[in-house]
């Protein structure tokens, strides 16, 4: 009988303990535990200038230096996590990033004008990683290290405007260290995606059927006259339309007026962000803009401002859409511009903002004609 009492115990011993073992509550324990340990797993990030980065773990507190990083982080994570910005992000203007996320505005802001210059400020916040940009090495982010006392990860916009690798890096590691890889996955594939799109509309235009084009009023720093504009054009490369400015240089460029006689595009697109100053000049010189074959025959039109703090790809894709359907019609008929407009900047920055970005552009996409300068429509608006 005592022998059966110390089976009976050691039965019921053996039960208690696999019940516990099996109890649904110590496996989710235990899942969660297995989760922090995961989460809590140290990252590494080889950054845009090639420094090898460590996070402790995955990023809960973020700041962000100026618009080019807010600008790809709200690709990636709308304001979520972000505790410090640049004072820029305080008032919104025509980024679509900003327009969609008013919220970048009621984060703290740390000193500065475009860029944050106060890290004392930066400190205070306690980030846990902060992005920054357009420094000339590597020594100039190990001394905001030191500074800001966080891990920071330099990003590149790349020298492309749109669909660039270095772009495209910058965007992962952003993922990578708030947790957001899928997301950065989505966006890149995107961004892949409508560079295929691009082209395949376009590819196979007979060589005597291509347009040529000029971009005048280009902002770059500023709002620039007519004769502001690139060579390596990236826009008009997309959609397969020649651009007629003879020179490879990178970046903005300033060409002779006459030389723009001289090529006679059959196509001109002006930047809406330089577009009063552009009326100021036809105010004094109507002659010059009457010589252009462009506004002769009603080719000419406006396209968003895509470069204000640096390149908004959102909008340069849009405008490439823009150039693409006003060049090539037949190819992109089933395009509805500003469908295409909003869709983008829905999937990029979490909101359609064409209508606010065309509403502070003068009407945004249009036709320009001789007649609109005549008029002094594009004659600047005090605030």
């Amino acid at each position: 009988m005592k022998i059966k009492k110390i089976i009976f115990a050691l039965a019921l011993c053996l039960i208690i303990f696999t019940g516990c073992q099996n109890n649904p509550k110590n496996n989710d324990k235990a899942n969660d535990a297995k989760k922090v340990s995961e989460t809590s797993e140290e990252i590494t990030i080889i950054d845009a200038v090639g420094r090898e980065v460590k996070l402790p773990k995955v990023a809960e507190r973020v700041v962000l230096e100026n618009p080019l990083p807010a600008r790809l982080y709200s690709y990636i994570n709308g304001t979520d996590k972000v505790v410090g910005v640049s004072p820029r992000e305080e008032r919104a203007d025509i980024r679509p990033y900003a327009l969609a996320n008013p919220e970048f505005a009621t984060i703290k802001a740390c000193g500065g004008g475009n860029n944050i210059e106060n890290y004392e400020d930066v400190l205070l916040q306690k980030p846990d990683v902060f992005f920054a940009s357009n420094k000339e090495d590597a020594a100039a982010y190990d001394k905001i290290e030191e500074q800001v006392g966080c891990p920071v990860i330099a990003l590149d916009g790349g020298r492309d405007t749109m669909f660039d690798e270095k772009t495209y890096e910058s965007l992962y590691n952003i993922g990578k260290a708030v947790g957001k890889e899928d997301r950065a996955k989505e966006v890149v594939d995107y961004m892949e995606s409508i560079k295929e799109d691009l082209h395949n509309r376009t590819k196979d235009i007979p060589q005597d059927e291509i347009k040529t084009a000029y971009a005048g009023g280009l902002a770059y720093k500023g709002s620039h006259g007519i004769e502001g504009t690139r060579g390596n054009y990236q826009l008009f490369d997309a959609v397969n339309v020649k651009n007629v400015v003879d020179t490879d240089k990178d970046g903005l460029v300033e060409v002779d007026k006459e030389k723009l006689i001289e090529w006679d595009p059959e196509y001109i697109f002006i930047d809406l962000a330089s577009i009063s100053l552009i009326q100021e000049e036809y105010n004094k010189n109507p002659e010059y803009f009457e010589h252009l074959n462009a506004f002769k025959n009603n080719k000419v039109y406006a396209q968003l401002p895509f470069i204000w703090c640096q390149i908004n790809y959102d909008t340069a894709i849009a405008d490439t859409y823009f150039v693409g359907k006003t060049c090539y019609p037949e190819a992109f008929s089933d395009v509805d511009v500003i469908d295409k407009t909003n869709e983008i900047y829905e999937f990029l920055v979490g909101k359609g903002v064409y209508d606010e970005l065309a509403a502070e552009t003068f009407g945004g996409f249009q036709q320009i004609t001789l007649n609109d300068f005549r008029d002094n429509k594009f004659m600047k608006v005090q605030k």
